[in-house]
């Protein structure tokens, strides 16, 4: 027989969302977790060692990192089916996203513990709606490709994209996408999103040469959030070469 979720004697694993930049922007929900947790996952402990400290939380940071995950997340399952209740951070905004927080969450998932979130500030969000983009229809894919085979290749699957599409880029590597995007989509209209919630809030819209042409030869710096606006409608009759029905062989 299989013992209900709710009746099984192991502690949660709760995904606290944290402030991205605005430390006004943390909720008293994940306020009172924090405190009331038996230890707190930290991407960066330092980083959230300040974050606590602020809030005058005294509590107990464990790393939990992309170097150190497969190592630790034993031990934290084993505290959790023991009835520990322990709380996941990320350095900023809702863990598990494009973040190593995602690993504990599938094992605690697997292993019938129970997870729950704390809804909070996130980049993806923001970014979307401050575009002016449309938001019926969007897909988040995470950070873009490093080496540059690659990021053209993502880049020409582009062309048809129908939705509105939105991507973490590094401040490194904003130069080098958007000098790809200029080459394979020169008048595809985009935003870059640039310190959400912080002092240096910036989002500059345009065409991807116009945006390269703005920020060539510039020192970026922050966190970056790239919206993609929805390519055109494709030309009647053009949009495949195959004929009417799929597999009928006719061009």
């Amino acid at each position: 027989m299989v013992t209900p979720e709710k009746e099984k004697a192991t502690g949660t694993l709760t995904l606290v969302s944290t402030p991205i930049g605005n430390l006004g922007d943390i909720t008293a929900r994940a306020l009172d977790v924090l405190r009331s947790v038996d230890a707190v996952l930290a991407e960066d402990t330092r980083h959230s060692g300040i974050l606590l400290a602020h809030f005058g939380i005294r509590q107990k940071l464990i790393a939990y990192h992309d170097h150190n995950k497969e190592r630790v997340t034993p031990g934290i399952l084993g505290r959790l089916l023991s009835g520990e209740n322990i709380a996941l951070v990320s350095d900023a905004g809702t863990p598990a996203v494009s973040d190593p927080g995602f690993f504990i969450t599938r094992a605690a998932i697997e292993a019938g513990i129970p997870v729950t979130v704390v809804p909070g500030a996130n980049a993806i969000l923001p970014a979307l709606v401050m575009s002016g983009f449309p938001t019926d229809k969007f897909v988040f894919e995470g950070f873009l490709p490093r080496k540059s085979g690659e990021l053209a290749r993502w880049i020409e699957e582009l062309a048809s994209e129908r939705r509105t599409v939105i991507y973490f880029v590094s401040p490194y590597q904003l130069v080098k996408v958007l000098r790809a995007f200029a080459e394979r989509l020169p008048d595809r209209t985009i935003a870059v999103v640039r310190e959400i919630t912080k002092i240096h809030e910036e989002i500059v819209r345009g065409t991807t040469r116009d945006l390269l042409r703005r920020y060539e030869g510039e020192r970026v710096r922050g966190e970056i959030v790239l919206v993609v606006k929805a390519g055109p409608p494709a030309v009647a009759g053009r949009q495949s070469r195959r004929g009417p029905l799929d597999g009928d062989g006719v061009e």
